[in-house]
């Protein structure tokens, strides 16, 4: 158990100091004689540590919103509070790891990087040239490395020896699973309008009146924002850019190998350190044992083998064998550049010839879309200098080609440029004087805007929403009529009467679950089913229409369900993470308040510097 988690430790560390900071951070920038933001008890928290998780945050904002993010944004977010303190928490376990003694030996850590993927040959081996090559360019040494993952790993077993043998209470689980899996059997009927025995009325105007004073929110408007905006997109511009014949034939010949794919394979290869166990693992393949009992023996996952697809140019003298094999087929033993290998085919993949001819429209499109995008970066710099000198958005349309058009916008509308997630951002944050600026669509286009006024909610008239009103009156004027109706045979069925007694139909339904979705029914249908007693009868409403319903069993949990079965395993470990989180965050604060917290906020400021 030990060993598994010094492999998550080890993989939290080459992930999170390695690739993540491979994301663009200029590390460089952060050299000089500090070398720590802050430490807790003897536990440093490194510069580059801070500043690589902190950009790996900025930039998992970014994405979730789909468009560039500041760190002003990110810090507005809490992004930099929250690694700070993440980073503190794990700071915090390296110190009482060194207080306890834990530590990590060099067998232990040897054993730990030669089974990291990320430095694995082709041949499933480690690839010392990989590992100097990759800490190379994260800015790390070897010595730094191991230091961390022999700290992170050590952690780790803090962690996991405090909350060993952590379990959920079983009466807990027990209840929710209770509670989850009760089971419930009905019967209902259903009178829609076409069983009304009696006629609606026709709503006077003294009745409209009062329904629309009673239902002021459903008839008034939202508030708005009355925008100006110019904007441009690459679209807009395809029609005004010219790509000459000469030019898109060079692009067709640039892409040959997109339009003119030669016949592939779907391939996997691997490797053997000698021919003879290579031929030994053909022989057992022979005999119908699986390439994938091959490659587990190996410590290999499926994927350390996949070369995906490829060409015969691509296997040198492997391509004759490989190329003649059919789908599923194992072939072998191959000398290759690496050795002895096995290669099977997973698929063929016929040869695509494209024409120029026909490939012309997807190229012209292509080229007119990157040059309209760098006519756009070009004009946007234009459109910065005009507005910053004093020129407003109507004399930017009337000098570029910007196009200028305005939109009373609120929450909720997403039509035109509306649908783009950037100007919805902008539209709401833009105050009244505000200076225009130009920011960017998702799509490469521009736009800058401008708040005119905002008009506050307003109730309609009810001259301009009569219509609307009669609608809704009319609706629940049937609802109202249809319970009228329905609450005697309520009273019925209260009595001991069936359905049938009363020259209804009724609908059965056995065994339903608080998990059940009935889209047929009333949207509160489920919850009022679990609040009724066995033999209750309730009459709700949905969809213009009215439902008897009466309990006819409630049953418990049925212990068979597979479904069940999977809940308790899910609810049990969500309910162990949650017990764990909890734990984590009581060892964390006791052995900072033991530790001592130290925070070097100029070291913190000289960091955030750097994504200004």
């Amino acid at each position: 158990m030990a060993g598994k988690g010094i492999g998550k430790g080890a993989m939290w560390v080459l992930m999170g100091l390695l690739i993540i900071g491979l994301g663009g951070f200029g590390v460089t920038n952060l050299g000089g004689s500090v070398r720590s933001v802050g430490r807790v008890g003897t536990a440093e928290i490194e510069v580059h540590t801070y500043a690589r998780a902190l950009r790996n945050e900025i930039n998992a904002l970014a994405a979730q919103r789909q468009a560039p993010t500041s760190f002003a944004q990110a810090r507005e977010a809490g992004l930099d509070q929250r690694v700070l303190a993440q980073l503190v928490a794990r700071a915090a376990l390296e110190h009482e790891a060194g207080a306890l003694g834990v530590s990590v030996g060099d067998a232990t850590l040897r054993d730990e990087i030669l089974g990291i993927p990320g430095f694995r040959g082709a041949d499933g081996g480690f690839d010392r040239q990989a590992y100097r090559f990759a800490l190379q360019q994260s800015g790390l040494s070897e010595s730094q490395f191991e230091e961390s993952i022999r700290a992170e790993t050590a952690a780790t077993l803090v962690q996991a020896a405090a909350l060993a043998g952590l379990r959920p209470p079983a009466a807990y689980t027990g209840a929710m699973i209770e509670w989850l899996g009760e089971r419930r059997s009905l019967s209902y009927a259903t009178i829609a309008r076409g069983d009304l025995q009696t006629g609606l009325p026709e709503p006077s105007d003294e009745d409209l009146r009062a329904y629309h004073a009673a239902n002021e929110s459903a008839f008034t408007t939202p508030e708005t924002r009355q925008l100006a905006y110019v904007w441009i997109t690459p679209e807009m511009l395809l029609d005004t850019v010219e790509v000459d014949e000469a030019t898109l034939r060079a692009a067709y010949e640039a892409r040959a190998g997109e339009f003119n794919l030669p016949e592939r394979r779907l391939v996997e290869r691997l490797v053997f350190a000698d021919s003879a166990a290579a031929s030994a693992a053909m022989a057992r393949i022979a005999q119908g044992e699986p390439l994938e009992t091959l490659v587990a023996e190996r410590g290999l996952e499926m994927a350390d083998i996949d070369m995906g697809d490829v060409t015969a140019a691509d296997l040198g003298p492997a391509a004759e064998a490989v190329f003649a094999a059919p789908a599923g087929e194992v072939v072998g033993p191959v000398e290759t550049s690496l050795g002895p290998a096995l290669f099977r085919v997973n698929a063929v993949l016929a040869a695509q010839s494209t024409p120029f001819e026909a490939a012309r429209d997807e190229l012209r499109e292509a080229l007119a879309l990157d040059r309209a995008r760098r006519l756009i970066d070009t004009l946007g710099e234009r459109v910065e200098d005009l507005l910053a000198g004093g020129a407003t958005l109507e004399d930017v349309a009337r000098e570029t080609e910007l196009e200028l058009d305005r939109i009373d916008w609120h929450e909720g509308l997403a039509e035109g440029i509306a649908g783009y997630p950037a100007f919805r951002r902008a539209a709401r944050e833009a105050r009244e004087g505000g200076y225009p600026r130009v920011e960017t669509l998702e799509d490469g286009g521009i736009f800058a805007l401008r708040l005119d006024g905002i008009r506050a909610p307003e109730l309609q008239p009810l001259e301009t929403v009569r219509a609307a009103v009669t609608a809704a009156w009319r609706a629940e004027a049937l609802v109202a009529a249809l319970r009228a109706q329905a609450e005697p045979l309520a009273e019925a069925l209260r009595a001991g009467q069936d359905f049938a007694d009363m020259g209804l139909s009724a609908t059965e339904i056995g065994d339903l679950t608080r998990r059940d979705h009935r889209p047929d029914m009333p949207a509160d249908f489920i919850e009022t089913m679990f609040a009724m007693e066995e033999g209750e009868v309730r009459v709700i409403a949905g969809n213009g229409r009215v439902f008897l319903l009466r309990l006819d069993a409630i049953a418990p949990a049925d212990p068979t369900d597979p479904d069940i079965a999977r809940i308790a395993e899910a609810l049990g470990a969500q309910v162990t993470a949650d017990l764990g989180q909890d734990l984590f965050q009581l060892l964390a604060d006791d052995i900072r308040t033991r530790a001592g917290v130290t925070l070097d906020q100029a070291a913190l400021n000289a960091v955030h510097a750097n994504f200004n």
